[in-house]
């Protein structure tokens, strides 16, 4: 029996965290402030070739908590994974970079993110799930509307 070395292979080679930077600018007074912080959380992915069949994907997340306009902590973090993919390319390849591998990924990301808001002193933050297939086929309508504007303009 021959083995199929057109298979496609998708495998995790490394998952590690890339940055992580915290800051509480008001310590120790902000322990005092009373009031719900208000959330803000804004995230991004990006897919990119280190050599070969290997590709490294990052979630990044910047979560920042404030009463009114004050910064109580400030939460940047990205989740970084190594993952080898052979035998996949065109749009498979990139749903994968795009979807499949950020969702892998996030998990990783919500812990990082809850363990350091936690130890800053604070409750920790649960990052909502994410849809990273929303993501990819809005970028994708954006990259084909931007096409089509280039088009219309030459």
């Amino acid at each position: 029996m021959s083995e199929n070395n057109d298979k496609p292979i998708f495998s995790i080679e490394k998952l590690y965290v890339k940055d992580l930077s915290l800051e509480v600018p008001g310590a120790p007074a902000v322990f005092k402030q009373q009031g719900t912080p208000k959330i803000d959380i804004t995230m991004n992915n990006t897919a990119q070739v280190i050599e070969g069949d290997y590709y490294e994907v990052l979630v990044r997340a910047t979560v920042t908590a404030k009463i009114e306009e004050a910064t109580i902590f400030l939460v940047e973090a990205s989740q970084g994974a190594v993952f080898q993919i052979r035998n996949l390319s065109g749009e498979p390849l990139e749903m994968t970079l795009g979807i499949a591998a950020p969702n892998i990924i996030f998990p990783y990301l919500r812990e990082t993110i809850s363990e350091a808001v936690s130890k800053a002193g604070f409750p920790p933050v649960l990052l909502q799930p994410m849809n990273f297939e929303a993501v990819y086929r809005a970028r994708k309508e954006e990259q084909s509307a931007s096409k089509d504007t280039d088009a219309t303009k030459h």
